[in-house]
């Protein structure tokens, strides 16, 4: 999935290049590009919603390429911010809620069946493994760790969810985006799994370090444990 990953976005980023380019040229703010792929993403909530599949589905991908623009272009005008990063990372929490928002409503309207009622707990499992995905790397690395291990990260999640939507709409009642779904649903909170393995492993007392993370206690941590020691 690594690979395959990593593939996708060495050609997108090729391809996209000339765009960042000028961008970096013309001193386009980071944050504007956030703000832009999340209304972008976002609208992807409405289109789910009125049943317009295949729109939804360009928009969740046009607005995952907006992931790379902001992200560069930071880096490369030397406009990278803490704050910049905060902000961007809570922008994608809030247009992946609304995507699977989107995705509830496509599935509970006046036509939904006994399938559409059980889609309802697939979208909401995979919804809390997506978010989830994201607290356990921020919690890990209040800590110090590292934490992107996982087989479902969101460039995986936005290719799949925005790939079956453009191209296979409600085909055969939309059965490749509900196949894509109960991926997420099940392999979302595999990762979050996996996480919290990683987490334990690197965090044992006896304090051996599993892989290229080593953690070290912050200074906070420790003094919170030293007031519950006494």
């Amino acid at each position: 999935m690594k690979s395959l990953r990593a593939a996708l976005e060495k050609g997108l980023r090729a391809a996209v290049d000339p765009i960042i380019n000028w961008m970096v040229r013309e001193r386009v703010h980071p944050n504007t590009l956030s703000t832009l792929g999340f209304l972008i993403t976002c609208s992807s909530g409405y289109f789910f919603h009125t049943h317009q599949v295949r729109p939804a589905g360009a928009m969740i991908l046009l607005g995952g390429i907006f992931d790379l623009f902001d992200g560069t272009v930071a880096r490369r005008t030397g406009l990278a911010s803490p704050f910049g990063a905060f902000y961007d990372s809570t922008l994608d929490r809030l247009s992946e809620i609304i995507v699977y928002i989107g995705l509830l409503s496509l599935y509970n309207d006046f036509r939904a069946d006994a399938n559409d009622v059980v889609m309802i707990y697939v979208v909401i499992l995979a919804m809390a493994g997506s978010l989830m995905i994201s607290y356990t790397r921020a919690r890990a690395e209040a800590l110090g760790i590292d934490c992107t291990v996982g087989i479902m990260q969101r460039a995986e999640r936005v290719i799949l969810i925005g790939a079956a939507a453009l191209f296979f709409g409600e085909q055969n009642n939309g059965a490749v985006l509900r196949v894509v779904l109960w991926g997420l649903a099940i392999l979302t909170n595999l990762t979050v799994l996996q996480r919290i393995l990683w987490v334990y492993q690197n965090t044992r007392p006896e304090g051996v370090a599993v892989g290229k993370a080593v953690w070290k206690m912050p200074e906070w941590l420790g003094r919170k444990l030293d007031k519950e020691d006494h």
